[in-house]
């Protein structure tokens, strides 16, 4: 069954976002599996400290999880309209070096979430991912979408979902994300990436 990574692109203990990835792996298909981690501990992106010191542990963890998982769950937040900061330097650390790219992202089912206490739910950064994930090589996944609005209102104090209807999506979402990485693991057992993207 799917083994996941799941990464959550706000370090704010409480976050919506943080309570979102919570709630998404608490509500995996038996069998699968979403492992939660976050951003703590990543550093600005410095190319002199790649080159003095190589990569940062905590990046090195990072990466090593999604290259070993069958899919990746990324649950963003949005900031003026786009992705957040820290969130797209982690992903530009994951990067380095580029000869490790395919490795880590080639071909990986990706879905993007997020929850905002606006009334559009991260939209806009949900899209603003899209070409970072092409860059990568990545293969995101479309058949499904889940965009958490006015989340004060879903979410209790303790983060817990009190809406019935984000959680019923929310169900549905994750099965459905994991019943694709489950078909893209059985494809990539009968042959290559290329032949992976072919289906895509």
């Amino acid at each position: 069954m799917a083994n996941i990574v799941g990464l959550c692109g706000s370090l704010r203990r409480d976050s919506f976002n943080a309570a979102l990835l919570r709630a998404a792996a608490a509500r995996v298909p038996d069998g699968s599996h979403v492992d939660a981690r976050t951003l703590h501990g990543v550093p600005l992106y410095d190319g002199d400290v790649e080159a003095a010191e190589g990569i940062p542990p905590a990046v090195a963890a990072l990466k090593d999880a999604v290259a070993a998982a069958d899919g990746l769950l990324m649950v963003t937040p949005e900031y003026n309209n786009s992705l957040p900061g820290v969130f797209k330097n982690a992903i530009d650390w994951m990067s380095r070096p580029a000869t490790d790219i395919a490795r880590v992202f080639g071909g990986k089912p990706v879905a993007v979430i997020g929850a905002s206490p606006g009334g559009f739910g991260t939209q806009l950064g949900q899209n603003a991912w899209l070409p970072v994930l092409r860059t990568l090589g990545a293969a995101p996944w479309f058949e499904g979408r889940l965009m958490v609005a006015r989340a004060g209102q879903v979410f209790d104090a303790d983060g817990r979902i009190v809406d019935p209807g984000i959680e019923d999506r929310l169900r549905a979402f994750v099965a459905g994300f994991c019943a694709h990485v489950d078909r893209v693991a059985g494809w990539t057992a009968a042959g290559s990436v290329d032949t992976i993207l072919s289906y895509l």
